[in-house]
């Protein structure tokens, strides 16, 4: 009996420590807790979206979907090595903003002499260890090393998948300012961050950068959470002004009339980042169907649509290109311009924009619209 209680002591102490280990960040407290609760968006001791969202729906099956993760398709991940640009991002032209998107909802921005890092991960998975989650082969090509100074770092929320635990301290010596959620600093500070260093904002703030660069931090429905909490930090999107120029970064959402909203009070933007892929039945309400990613891009009057949330990962049970065949048949039945640049592959606004589907094998036929899950 001795041994047994020594063994779930060791166990639960293991556990402990890695719950407290450095990937799963840091809750607010202090000065950081006390602005937390006085957000319009903190009720019951957690943030709240505007719109009622369950995580799952009622009455999804925690074993059916435990089995469908332990028993994904073969195509939820690509054949073979997915093809990649390598790109000198400190000489990217910066006369209209220039956008390098590297997988996933990692990509920079250059605009007039402004680099502006949005969600990067870099270290290959998105988990708090290396053997889970990793990146597709021949995806995790650019590292914190290839990234040029960084003006602006904006980070749309907590999720490993956008706030990654190595990528973020090896970053700290190119960055001049984080841009964030309220409570996500406290991550940022226990990774070598200074108080200085980060603005937190909450939806509808807005912080003046320059002259020409204004930011505001808009509503996402989703949620947040790196340990066994859940709602201590806030997730968000963000309207960028920047240089004359509007752009949306859509962060992880599911479709919610605030797409609407944000559209009329900032729009029209030049171009809108949005997620396309990780979807589910069992999480209708936190990710957006193809189908919804393109109603959300014309909610926000966008000129133009980068699809991001795919392309790196498989964090859901979907074929790995669903999302962008999807979206592309549905885009097929509108007006709406879309861009699709491989990893690393830069477009300027105003400019040629990459539309060539490198996604598809040679020969591959074209995949007829599908009906929403």
């Amino acid at each position: 009996m001795l041994t047994i209680v020594i063994i779930l002591a060791v166990l639960a102490l293991a556990a402990f420590l890695f719950i407290n280990s450095a990937p799963f960040g840091s809750n607010p407290s202090g000065d950081r807790l006390a602005r937390i609760k006085r957000s319009p968006q903190y009720r019951a001791g957690s943030f709240q979206n505007i719109e009622p969202t369950d995580v799952m729906r009622k009455d999804a099956s925690m074993l059916d979907m435990a089995r469908d993760f332990f028993d994904k398709p073969a195509d939820n991940v690509p054949p073979r090595p997915l093809p990649t640009v390598r790109t000198d991002l400190s000489a990217l032209p910066d006369s209209t903003p220039t956008v390098v998107w590297f997988g996933h909802s990692s990509y920079l921005i250059k605009s007039n002499g402004t680099t502006i890092l949005v969600d990067p991960v870099f270290s290959g998975y998105t988990a708090p260890v290396s053997f889970f989650s990793k990146a597709f082969p021949g995806t995790n090509v650019y590292s914190a090393d290839d990234m040029p100074p960084i003006d602006l770092l904006i980070l749309t929320h907590d999720h490993y998948d956008h706030l990654d635990a190595v990528t973020i301290p090896k970053l700290l010596p190119k960055v001049k300012k984080v841009y964030t959620g309220l409570g996500v600093g406290a991550h940022l500070e226990r990774w070598g961050y200074t108080p200085e260093q980060i603005v937190e904002l909450d939806w509808w703030e807005s912080n003046t950068i320059s002259d020409s660069i204004r930011l505001t931090a808009t509503p996402a429905r989703h949620f947040s959470g790196r340990g066994l909490t859940r709602g201590n930090t806030l997730w968000s999107s963000f309207a960028l002004d920047l240089n004359g120029y509007r752009l949306f970064i859509g962060g992880d959402s599911g479709y919610d009339r605030q797409f609407k909203i944000i559209g009329e009070k900032f729009g029209p933007f030049d171009l809108a980042m949005l997620e396309c892929g990780q979807y589910g039945k069992d999480w209708p309400n936190i990710h957006m169907f193809p189908e919804q990613t393109a109603q959300a891009a014309h909610d926000l009057n966008t000129k133009l649509l980068l699809p991001v949330h795919w392309g790196k990962f498989a964090l859901s049970i979907h074929a790995w290109d669903e999302p962008i065949n999807r979206l592309e048949a549905q885009i097929a039945k509108t007006p709406l311009p879309l861009v699709t640049p491989q990893i690393g592959e830069p477009f300027s606004l105003g400019g040629t924009y990459p539309r060539r589907a490198w996604w598809r094998q040679p020969n591959q036929p074209i995949p007829s619209p599908s009906v929403a899950d």
